[in-house]
């Protein structure tokens, strides 16, 4: 299926640290997570090993929210959470 990401998540993703590569695994290879209002989610943790405002983190999840329409993921938003998760 054709990944398309919305304008609302090209935002939240820029405000909260993932990259368009990050998403698009996370809906490839992430694990599936409860969501509401007939959507669809996915979760995925990466290796992060890096500071993020002033404060150190081992790992970033990210949680990409989405509806098939038409043949098509369509991203709704995307949650970026940091800290070491196992």
């Amino acid at each position: 299926m054709n990944i398309v990401i919305s304008a609302h998540t090209i935002l939240r993703a820029q405000e909260r640290g993932a990259s368009y590569d990050e998403i698009v695994s996370t809906i490839d290879n992430g694990i599936n997570i409860a969501a509401k209002n007939d959507r669809l989610a996915k979760s995925k943790v990466f290796n992060f090993d890096s500071y993020r405002n002033g404060k150190y983190y081992q790992h970033k999840k990210l949680e990409v929210y989405y509806t098939i329409e038409d043949g098509n993921i369509i991203t709704v938003t995307v949650y970026v959470f940091y800290g070491v998760f196992l």
